[in-house]
């Protein structure tokens, strides 16, 4: 685009094609973002749309490749957390939708540290990995892909969209077997599982037992 050829025309039209027409940016980022990205990467979505369910809420768009667990946090302890306070603030003060904003805002939270925590059934399984190398908590490997590391963002239903037809993701067993190698074929009987849950517990013990 050359300098100075930008136009509220262009806006226009880029919304209008965007199933958004006679509305603003902030609108579509809301209500129309997050289901046009997935669909246009194959539903294996890197952008994750966050929100607590109400149009005037919270809302975050979050990159997957940075979303580690100390950035969850700050999700939760400073964003989320200043948001919280700010509808306290108009409870206090008497502000009309301030006490449901803010008991979305903490069941939001209170869904948000299940993640970090990662006990099952908000866990991240992977079936090509043994028990000692599987995430603990909110430590998803990249390398995994959304797929997988997705589900417990779905499972506590805090995404802009969480079921078909907007997102499609399943955690489905896998066309094929495994091989006598592989390890959980005894498990799951060289079935390729996908939807496992483990207890951090389970976890640790493996990964102390590993290193021991």
């Amino acid at each position: 685009m050359q300098p100075g050829s930008w136009k509220p025309a262009v806006l226009d039209k880029l919304l209008a094609d965007a199933d958004c027409a006679g509305k603003g940016l902030d609108v579509w980022f809301r209500d129309k973002f997050f289901e046009q990205h997935a669909k246009r990467f194959h539903h294996r979505p890197f952008i994750w749309h966050v929100w607590d369910g109400l149009k005037d809420g919270f809302a975050a768009l979050v990159n997957v490749h940075q979303l580690d667990h100390k950035n969850l946090e700050r999700l939760i302890h400073t964003y989320l957390g200043d948001w919280i306070r700010q509808q306290e603030a108009g409870v206090r003060d008497g502000i009309d939708g301030a006490q449901t904003r803010l008991a979305a805002a903490q069941d939001l939270k209170r869904r948000l540290e299940l993640i970090l925590e990662g006990e099952p059934p908000y866990d991240i399984f992977v079936r090509w990995k043994p028990l000692a190398e599987q995430p603990i908590g909110w430590n998803p490997d990249l390398n995994d892909g959304v797929r997988l590391n997705i589900r417990p963002f779905m499972t506590a239903e805090v995404l802009r969209h969480n079921k078909k037809p907007k997102l499609n993701v399943t955690w489905d067993k896998d066309r094929g077997k495994d091989v006598e190698s592989a390890p959980w074929f005894h498990k799951f009987k060289g079935d390729r599982i996908n939807d496992h849950h483990l207890t951090v517990a389970e976890k640790k013990a493996a990964r102390e037992a590993s290193c021991g």
